[in-house]
C-alpha cells in the first residue's frame, strides 16, 4: 500500500482509530448467509484496501463469466486442487492484485465472488489476526474493528465463535486428516459455521473431546447443506 507524503511507515493517526464493525449478532448472520448463499457481504471498508495489497491468490469460477471478461487471460493461472474450470487471480511483485489501479479496484463491479463476500471483520470475531509479513495490512485492519453487543446474545455468541477457534486449535489430533485449516482465514471461517454447538445449554457437558469434534465435523457438513 502506497504512503502518503508525511505518513510514516507505522501508519498514520487514522489507521489506529477504532472502527464499528456493527452489532455482532447480526454481522454474525448475514456473513453466515453470504458464505453459504455465496452472496455479496457489505463491508464498510473506507479506503482500505489492504486485502488487494497482501499477496493473496483470489479464486475465480467459471461461471463467473463477467468477471473473467475483463481480466486478461495472461493473468489468469492455474488453480490446483480447485474444480475444474477455476483459475486463480495472483498478484505483482509488490503483492497487489493487478486489477488495483490507484488504490482503487478497476472492476469493482464486476469484481470476483471471492472478493465480493471476503470480510476481514471475521478475523475479528474469532479472535484471529492473519499472520506474516505478507498479511501486516490486513492485521492492521483487522485489530481496529470493534464489534457491538446490544444483548446479551451477542457476546455468548461471540465466545461461542472464539470457544470453536480454541478448541478446534487445541485438538487438531480429534479429527479427520486434512479436515483442520491452517490458514487464519479459513479456520475463522470454520468457527462461523460451527459456532452453535459451543453456545451455552448445548448437548456437550460431558462428552470426550473426540465426540465434541465429530460433533463439529456434523455442524460444518449441516452449515454447508442448509438452506437460508
Amino acid at each position: 500500500m502506497q504512503l502518503d507524503q508525511g505518513q510514516s511507515a507505522e501508519g498514520s493517526e487514522s489507521e489506529h482509530q477504532l472502527l464499528p464493525a456493527g452489532d455482532f449478532s447480526d454481522w454474525l448472520r448475514k456473513i453466515r448467509q453470504a458464505v453459504s448463499n455465496n452472496s455479496d457481504m457489505d463491508v464498510p471498508c473506507g479506503d482500505c484496501c489492504a486485502c488487494c495489497s497482501s499477496f493473496q491468490f483470489i479464486t475465480i469460477r467459471p461461471q463467473e463469466k463477467q468477471t473473467l471478461a475483463r481480466i486478461p487471460k495472461p493473468l489468469r493461472i492455474a488453480a490446483p486442487g480447485r474444480p475444474p474450470g477455476d483459475v486463480l487471480l495472483g498478484y505483482d511483485q509488490n503483492g497487489f492484485c493487478p486489477m488495483l489501479r490507484g488504490n482503487r479496484c478497476s472492476i469493482y463491479d464486476s469484481r470476483p465472488l471471492t472478493c465480493r463476500n471476503y470480510d476481514c471483520r471475521l478475523f475479528a470475531a474469532a479472535g484471529v489476526i492473519p499472520e506474516g509479513d505478507q498479511k501486516i495490512a490486513i492485521a492492521r485492519q483487522v485489530s481496529r474493528w470493534q464489534f457491538s453487543y446490544p444483548t446479551p446474545r451477542d457476546k455468548e455468541e461471540q465466545l461461542a465463535v472464539k470457544s470453536a477457534v480454541l478448541f478446534i486449535q487445541e485438538h487438531a489430533d480429534c479429527f479427520p486428516g486434512g479436515l483442520i485449516p491452517h490458514d487464519e482465514g479459513q479456520l475463522a471461517l470454520l468457527a462461523i459455521k460451527v459456532f452453535e454447538i459451543f453456545l451455552p445449554n448445548e448437548a456437550l457437558s460431558g462428552q470426550s473431546d473426540v465426540q465434541i469434534a465429530a460433533a463439529v465435523v456434523q455442524a460444518c457438513k449441516k452449515f454447508e447443506t442448509r438452506q437460508w
